[in-house]
């Protein structure tokens, strides 16, 4: 069989396969072994046909060039070296490994005993794992060439979403679509999504990933997808045809629609888990380099993902492996941003979280990436974990103090107007500090960790039982509750107060300065039965249902017609914290009896109403919103309009809403609901 194939020295670039005259270039980086092979596979993945010895260079990188040899070319690396777990030496030339670099992968995963360099415990395993991982799949394609939308963060509203659970059930999308990328651009969807005025899509995981062994073993998978196996490749379950092309077809159909596409990323950790660990990639070819180790201790991961392993962003190969698969995404497969899970990892070193890492200057100064939409979530477990606020511009940031204390102050609980009053204004106590803005703020009320908008209204407790963990796990502290019954009723008040307590939630994060994301399934009233750790239940208790009643939803009208007001008013677009001395936006608050608030009101621990008024001088916009988190009607006094022209009703949670206007020229604002007036009614129409 070698005889069929010239096999030359290599080139060291770039890393991975890549076609080359006429002919396959390979290379790895694993600079502590002492022999690496690449390993071709007939068409079926399952026989290896063929054990190529590749050559060492300068700087640990070992490269073949293997003519001839094509796009669709089967392989994989075996690499030779020191096995001892108590150095952190694990090379086993019995395990084949994924290319961290592949751009698409053949085969199912497996799990067996046949992934783990120790069989039985304390010796070096021998086994061969081919059969049971997938193999590496040589792919060539061409830049991203089309029309990005480019919206600025003043336009973008985020719909986060599950790739297979958003359309897997839709009955107006072909079945061979449902659950697929090609589902998420079907026109069916697209159309829903322009229905109320989403501009980007952020997806859960859509890299390679598998499910952890542990779920598997309880017939259970991970959904989310928060188990990354390789950073190149999409994941493969949501392919229709087995074609990578689909996912840069998906980007195009919805930029088309002029909606923008964000990834969901996991670069703080890898499906190779804790010690006990498979090696399935870069466990076997370079261990200490790709993973945090205690210091002293390189058989003891660090573990600050909660995942078992981190990824080491300040080895120099690691960091260029995920600049590297950041821009391939967006210069290959054209997307236009991502939001970066447990983000404080990517600016850790040692000594803790730095808002100058390496990772986050290479980042600023990337000409690709720094033009590209970045969100954190700016949190690990590990020491001084929490770092909202600390992440230098221009990226964003999801925001949980907005989303617990917009919580906390639906569930009618005293004492809180002041948070809540610095978050509506885009939470400038977090972002100021660092010449950051409003815009700087992801804020949402609920997203896939969680409960679902329509949960929060309907449960007080969290339901995980179906997770087999008997309900330990997911969050405690949701600020829910039940509006009078756990779960689902029938109760026409209960269920009427529920749809009023959601739009109480839409209202304030669109009226909210800073970016509004809204989960998937808000805009239908989805269930999940009051799971709110669903990671593991690729089912219908995830799925979104879009049943007959759900297909024309009056959160999706409403969510649209709240949006419309946002867009009329230039406050919403402003990217600096509105000061006192602003010459064109003016903010007021005001209390029920129409006066301006002091400090003293805002000291009243019972006071759960807030109203207030935006300003525009220069198009003479001025808005009024009231909010009543109280469990009673409050007759409240409508201060007088800023311009010239009388407050009008555009926007009410209240089901069929109208004012009851008394003799005494007071109004009454109903318990647990949401208004807004306009003194220009035409313009917000024609928003």
């Amino acid at each position: 069989m070698s005889n069929q194939f010239e096999v030359t020295h290599g080139l060291v670039e770039p890393l991975g396969s890549s076609l080359h005259a006429n002919g396959v270039n390979f290379s790895l980086y694993a600079p502590n072994a002492t022999q690496a092979y690449v390993c071709l596979f007939d068409k079926s993945g399952h026989s290896e046909i063929l054990k190529v010895a590749m050559n060492i260079n300068e700087g640990g990188i070992w490269s073949v060039h293997i003519a001839p040899l094509n796009t669709g070319a089967l392989y994989g690396f075996r690499v030779e070296g020191e096995y001892n777990p108590n150095t952190g030496m694990l090379f086993n030339e019995h395990k084949l490994l994924i290319d961290p670099y592949a751009k698409d992968l053949f085969g199912e995963f497996t799990w067996s005993e046949r992934h783990y360099g120790q069989m039985p415990i304390g010796t070096k395993s021998t086994v061969n794992n081919a059969i049971d991982i997938p193999k590496s799949k040589v792919s060539s394609l061409v830049s991203y060439e089309h029309k990005k939308p480019n919206h600025r963060w003043s336009q973008t509203v985020i719909y986060e979403c599950h790739v297979k659970g958003t359309t897997c059930r839709h009955p107006q999308i072909p079945k061979a679509l449902q659950g697929k990328f090609l589902g998420l651009s079907h026109p069916f969807f697209i159309e829903h999504l322009k229905s109320f005025g989403v501009t980007a899509i952020e997806l859960l995981p859509v890299h390679a990933f598998i499910s952890e062994q542990f779920l598997t073993g309880k017939g259970l998978q991970n959904y989310w997808g928060y188990n990354t196996l390789n950073f190149f490749t999409p994941h493969k379950d949501y392919l229709v045809n087995d074609d990578i092309n689909e996912f840069k077809q998906m980007v195009k159909e919805l930029h088309a629609a002029d909606i923008e596409v964000i990834l969901d990323v996991v670069y703080n950790h890898t499906a190779e888990a804790g010690n006990d660990g498979p090696i399935l990639s870069l466990r076997g070819l370079d261990n200490l380099a790709y993973y945090r180790t205690a210091e002293a201790q390189p058989n003891v991961y660090i573990n600050d993902t909660g995942c078992g392993n981190t990824i080491n962003i300040d080895h120099p190969k690691t960091l260029q492996l995920v600049l590297d698969s950041l821009r391939y995404w967006v210069e290959v497969m054209g997307v236009d941003g991502f939001r970066f899970d447990l983000a404080t990892i990517l600016g850790r070193s040692k000594s803790g979280f730095s808002s100058a890492h390496t990772f986050l200057q290479t980042i600023a100064q990337d000409p690709v990436l720094n033009k590209v939409k970045l969100i954190s979530e700016p949190w690990d477990i590990g020491p001084g974990g929490y770092q909202l606020g600390a992440f230098p511009p221009p990226w964003r940031e999801w925001n949980d103090q907005y989303r617990d204390v917009i919580r906390r102050f639906w569930k009618s609980e005293e004492g809180i107007i002041a948070s809540v009053a610095k978050r509506l204004h885009g939470s400038f106590d977090i972002f100021e500090h660092s010449q950051r803005g409003p815009l700087n703020s992801i804020n949402f009320i609920t997203s896939h960790d969680g409960f679902t908008l329509a949960d929060l209204v309907s449960y007080e407790h969290k339901h995980n039982e179906a997770n087999g963990e008997n309900n330990r796990d997911g969050h405690s502290a949701n600020y829910s509750f039940n509006c009078g019954v756990e779960g689902f009723s029938n109760d026409e008040k209960i269920t009427a107060l529920r749809l009023q307590q959601q739009k109480n939630f839409l209202l304030t994060l669109i009226l909210s300065k800073g970016v509004p994301m809204i989960a998937a399934g808000s805009e239908i009233g989805h269930s999940q039965g009051g799971n709110n750790n669903a990671y593991c239940q690729n089912n219908r208790t995830s799925w979104l249902a879009w049943k007959e009643s759900q297909l024309n939803h009056s959160l999706t009208q409403f969510i649209d017609d709240a949006l419309k007001i946002r867009r009329a008013h230039s406050a919403f677009k402003h990217s600096v914290f509105l000061e006192d001395i602003d010459e064109r936006f003016t903010v007021k608050w005001f209390t029920e009896t129409g006066k301006t608030m002091t400090d003293s009101h805002w000291h009243e621990n019972s006071r759960q109403f807030l109203m207030y008024s935006l300003l525009d001088k220069q198009n003479k916009h001025a808005l009024l919103i009231v909010f009543n988190a109280s469990k009673k009607s409050i007759f409240c006094q409508l201060p007088a309009s800023p311009i010239n022209a009388p407050w009008q009703l555009v926007l009410s949670s209240v089901n069929n809403a109208s004012l009851i206007t008394h003799q005494d020229a007071t109004v009454e604002i109903s318990a647990q609901s949401s208004w807004v007036f306009s003194a220009n009614l035409e313009d917000v129409a024609n928003g």
